[in-house]
């Protein structure tokens, strides 16, 4: 366990050295600060846009905002924190490759499934602490401004995507033991993430699949019941389990 935790301390240090740790600190916190800022100018916003469409005969009524409104913006604003995510770490295996500097220490004695599990757990990692940095930010605001009570369901719907972030992160590394470039891994996260979404549109696949958990937004309002995710949760944290076990002996296997 000595060599996976070097290793795992040398990928977490190569990430701050070339900045990608830090990009991806300001990526969540500006998220996490975004959600209520919009939620607060939204008014403001509103009644600019009132002035202007008053001269087209058009008018637009008060609007309300509150703790719900910020949380819903949390949820737009998040897949696009997952997308840049992939695309900033989408390369951390193929990167090895085209450098070599893995065959040196494979050489050296490093057995390879500590090299996937230690790359697989610094990836899950950084996005389960972006993301709880960037729910942090936004809970901490919203709590100041406004109460977070009327967000019903807030932690199941919020764990729930969490999910979905760190399934796509283990389809990536998959993908990343498969493919030697890194558009193609990016290329086949994207078709696997799509591939689940069409699948999530068949009324009898839906309750099954992944990409129903980015729908979890609707948990806020009392619309949905958490029960109705629990077959998604199920399937979802098998694949994980099942892509970085079947990305174990791909690995070993891989010609590098």
């Amino acid at each position: 366990m000595r060599s996976f935790f070097a290793f795992f301390k040398k990928e977490l240090l190569e990430s701050a050295r070339s900045g990608k740790l830090m990009i991806l600190g300001v990526l969540f916190i500006a998220f996490g600060i975004m959600n209520p800022a919009i939620a607060k100018l939204t008014p403001w916003m509103l009644e600019i846009m009132a002035e202007e469409l008053a001269e087209s005969g058009m008018s637009i009524t008060s609007v309300t905002v509150d703790a719900l409104t910020s949380w819903t913006q949390f949820f737009k604003n998040i897949p696009m924190a997952l997308i840049a995510f992939v695309l900033i770490y989408g390369g951390i295996f193929t990167r090895e490759y085209e450098s070599g500097t893995l065959l040196l220490m494979l050489t050296k004695g490093l057995a390879r499934y500590k090299v996937l599990l230690a790359k697989a757990l610094l990836l899950l990692s950084l996005w389960s602490l972006g993301y709880f940095i960037c729910f942090g930010i936004t809970y901490a605001y919203n709590a100041y401004f406004w109460d977070n009570s009327v967000a019903k369901s807030l932690i199941p719907a919020v764990l729930n995507w969490w999910l979905f972030g760190l399934w796509v992160i283990c389809l990536a590394v998959l993908f990343s033991t498969l493919a030697k470039g890194s558009s193609i891994v990016l290329l086949g996260t994207g078709a696997g993430a799509l591939g689940a979404y069409l699948l999530s549109l068949l009324p009898k696949l839906k309750p099954y699949s992944p990409a129903s958990l980015m729908e979890s937004a609707g948990l806020l309002t009392g619309a949905e019941s958490a029960d109705a995710y629990v077959k998604a949760l199920i399937v979802t944290v098998l694949l994980c389990f099942t892509f970085i076990a079947v990305s174990i002996p791909i690995f070993n296997k891989k010609e590098i």
